[in-house]
């Protein structure tokens, strides 16, 4: 009853209302309420809304590439392809290696996928600079995103200037697929960090944040040692997809 009145007095094609009618709403308490949408759930973090790659040719060239260079260096053959046989050869070096094997492992992937003569020609060319550090930055977005996902260059202030020496990692798109902190450390930051210095003569730094999966890599920067580096003091998820066995190694240098 008292909302068929409540209808009749705020419906724009009423236009007139009988005033008995509004004499009865008088007798009623008025309860308000406001339509909103449903709640978001807060408690959901960003390991939910996982993220769909459509590689193109280019990031499928690359990913089979630095797949199978890997998966000589670990002796171990995936039967997937694309990135998540990269991904399962990745998961099984955690399984039969030590982290520091993890690290020279990769070293050595890294190696074979990229030939030492054009790297040798692109250090001597090119010396630690402002314009060579944020050419690493951009050049890191262009030809890296089917390895680490969307990225875009950030400014930061190095030795008491700004520069655009920074890559921003939206969400890192290894760490996503693993879920696994030990194989952020073991096969991304520190073989990377370690490749970039030796073999293009620049100091580099990854920072991951391991809260919404995102990362820095700052290049002129020197990295901080493990026993230092807030990276290596991070518990792993609980949805971390290496095995138990594995798991006490996850944060281990």
């Amino acid at each position: 009853m008292v909302a068929s009145l409540v209808h009749q007095c705020i419906s724009p094609v009423s236009a007139r209302v009988d005033r008995r009618d509004i004499q009865k709403l008088r007798h009623y308490p008025f309860i308000t309420c406001v339509l909103t949408k449903p709640k978001m759930n807060t408690e959901t973090s960003t390991l939910d809304s996982k993220k769909v790659y459509k590689d193109n040719w280019f990031d499928l060239l690359a990913i089979n590439h630095i797949s199978k260079n890997l998966q000589a260096s670990t002796g171990f053959r995936s039967s997937k392809g694309g990135y998540d046989g990269f991904v399962e050869a990745a998961t099984m070096a955690t399984k039969l290696f030590s982290p520091t094997e993890q690290q020279k492992i990769v070293n050595q992937t890294l190696d074979m996928a990229f030939p030492r003569p054009i790297l040798n020609m692109i250090r001597t060319l090119m010396p630690q600079s402002r314009l060579t550090r944020e050419f690493f930055a951009v050049f890191t977005t262009i030809f890296f995103a089917w390895l680490v996902g969307p990225c875009e260059v950030k400014e930061s202030e190095f030795e008491g200037a700004k520069e655009k020496n920074v890559v921003h990692i939206k969400k890192c798109r290894f760490l996503e697929e693993t879920n696994c902190v030990g194989m952020c450390t073991n096969l991304c930051k520190m073989p990377s960090q370690a490749f970039i210095q030796e073999s293009l003569g620049m100091p580099s730094t990854m920072v991951p944040n391991f809260e919404d999966m995102s990362c820095e890599m700052i290049f002129g920067q020197q990295p901080p040692p493990p026993s230092s580096d807030p990276a290596f003091t991070q518990p792993c998820y609980k949805q971390c997809k290496a095995t138990q066995r594995h798991q006490k190694n996850c944060t281990s240098s």
